[in-house]
């Protein structure tokens, strides 16, 4: 096919230099006809090479991934979707609502706007052949154009419809100093009052950032302390799997103005103004980690000990001069935080105690503006805990992504299960009301570098359809966390019938990965074993009953939406 393009080609472009000889006299009107023949015929090419499908490479490896593939526009130039840019080239994405898009890359910045050939590389001010354009509520940007500004190489092979895109040098280069507050990225500091709520303070001031600069939106505590299905009261605090459980399971989050903070109320009935996709948990003190999280994703939750209450509070291991802390001691987290930026120069003479070395991350604390700077402050990197969790809500997506979610884990992960292996399959089933495809599925990696399968049953019968499953996704993720899956291809499910949604599941250096829903303490007492049907099995060939066997639920999330 690609080769009869070709030739066709050739052929135009022949006819059009021979017309353009043989009548010089018209020549500016001809001109014009030349040019909208090689237009027309330039789409038609386009609309060849999109059909046939194009392949993504980047530094050596494939990217399936449909959310990432690139396409070719009309004038044959290389459109590659803004996610792809932020998730796959090491890139800082920053959208704003005016159109206009920051990109960084180690040192180098490429300001663009939607819809506009104006754009600048490092402060210097370029023309576009080709403008950044939505194609189906989706950014591109043409990256052959801006790949150098980011130090990429970027070609591509029409007759074999490859794109590749190669980094030059090293990898990401983090600053010395960064601090999002500067960027835009932070909502204004909050202030928790006497109740333990900073846990979730911390959680939706995280989740916040990830909108930023392009949406300012406020979230509501009291709902996510008060109707989050655990049982526990406000004050009495929380953590970030609560957290999590209460986004993931579209219980929120819901606007402050909506449910505010303090009023001694709440609105369960209200219902999410976002969707969680996914959130990455980052553990063992990976510092470098958690600073190119904050630089490309946004603010990380994390926990810290503290022996201070509020913002009247004074300790020993912190200087009220430098609004710098640092614990060294044996007692256990008990108050969270937000890192949203750090200082590698931030001198350990700042401190009460010194640290055997300089730097430090800032902080957005939950105690009001009258503590520390305006609400933050320094904790060193030698923090007897900073670092040891930390949690960044990388992808929130629109309330009406998908139409239902099928779920039976509304606690989330609550524990593990496995069968002394780092593999393992699991499986969820649920009954398709009407009109529905399958979009996409969610579950939780209980542990880093987790590659997944994800596979479909559309006439569920009996544990036995299980050996009858549909590969319909597959992947690798870095980190542990929550993570939502999408289809490559939506599966339409039959009218009231049973399907089942199963994941093949390897988690390195454990022997139980396998996150599950269960009654585990009084935390858990609301847990119902009778809202799900899962499976688990070792090979994918001999089923347990999750509920029978194992006195737990899946968690293991499926999405539709309603088709026409």
């Amino acid at each position: 096919m690609k080769k009869l393009v070709y030739i066709v080609l050739i052929c135009a472009i022949g006819i059009l230099a021979y017309y353009g000889m043989q009548n010089p006299v018209g020549r500016l009107e001809k001109n014009d006809e030349e040019q909208h023949a090689a237009q027309v015929l330039s789409g038609k090419l386009a609309e060849n090479y999109n059909l046939e499908g194009l392949k993504l490479k980047i530094n050596g490896s494939d990217v399936p991934d449909e959310q990432y593939l690139p396409y070719i526009g009309s004038d044959l130039h290389v459109m590659l979707p803004i996610d792809a840019v932020k998730d796959k080239l090491g890139c800082t994405v920053d959208e704003y609502a005016n159109g206009g898009i920051i990109i960084k890359r180690n040192d180098h910045t490429v300001r663009i706007v939607a819809g506009s050939a104006d754009a600048s590389f490092d402060e210097e001010k370029v023309t576009l052949q080709t403008q950044p354009v939505k194609n189906n509520d989706k950014l591109y940007v043409p990256i052959e154009y801006i790949s150098d500004a980011i130090d990429y190489t970027c070609e591509y092979n029409y007759s074999t419809g490859q794109i590749s895109l190669q980094k030059k040098g090293e990898d990401i280069t983090l600053p010395a100093v960064y601090d999002m507050r500067k960027e835009g990225r932070v909502t204004e500091v909050r202030d928790q009052g006497d109740s333990g709520t900073c846990w979730a303070f911390a959680s939706l001031a995280a989740l916040e950032t990830t909108l930023m600069p392009d949406e300012n939106l406020q979230f509501s505590v009291d709902n996510m302390t008060k109707n989050n299905g655990f049982g526990i009261e406000q004050f009495e605090g929380g953590q970030y799997r609560m957290s999590i459980a209460y986004l993931a399971s579209w219980k929120g989050p819901v606007l402050e103005k909506d449910d505010p903070y303090g009023d001694d109320e709440t609105n369960s009935k209200l219902k999410a103004v976002k969707h969680l996709q996914e959130a990455e948990i980052i553990e063992d003190k990976d510092l470098e980690a958690v600073k190119e999280a904050v630089y490309k994703k946004g603010g990380v939750e994390t926990a810290i000990y503290s022996d201070m209450v509020d913002a009247d509070s004074d300790s020993e291991y912190y200087n009220r001069d430098h609004s710098s802390y640092y614990y060294d001691g044996t007692e256990g987290i008990n108050h969270d935080v937000v890192i949203v930026g750090w200082d590698d120069n931030y001198s350990r003479n700042n401190f009460n105690k010194t640290p055997k070395k300089d730097g430090a991350f800032i902080c957005k604390n939950s105690w009001g503006t009258d503590f520390g700077d305006e609400g933050y402050f320094y904790i060193s990197y030698y923090d007897a805990h900073i670092c040891e969790t930390s949690v960044v809500y990388t992808k929130l997506e629109p309330a009406d992504n998908y139409d239902k979610i099928y779920q039976a884990d509304k606690l989330g992960w609550v524990g593990v299960l496995g069968f002394d292996n780092e593999e393992a399959y699991f499986a969820n089933v649920y009954k398709a009301g009407k009109n529905e495809e399958l979009a996409a599925v969610a579950f939780y990696a209980t542990g880093a570098k987790t590659t997944y399968e994800v596979y479909v049953v559309t006439d569920f019968q009996d544990e036995d359809s299980l050996a009858d499953r549909k590969l319909v996704a597959s992947g690798e993720v870095e980190y542990a966390g929550y993570y939502t899956v999408d289809l490559e291809q939506a599966e339409k499910l039959a009218d009231g019938k049973k399907f089942a949604v199963v994941v093949h599941i390897t988690t390195p250096d454990t022997k139980y990965p396998i996150a599950i829903e269960y009654d585990a303490d009084s935390l858990t007492d609301s847990f119902d074993i009778k809202d799900g049907e899962g499976y688990l099995s070792l090979y994918g060939k001999q089923w347990y009953s999750a509920e029978k066997d194992r006195k737990c639920n899946v968690c293991l999330k499926a999405f539709t939406r309603t088709v026409e």
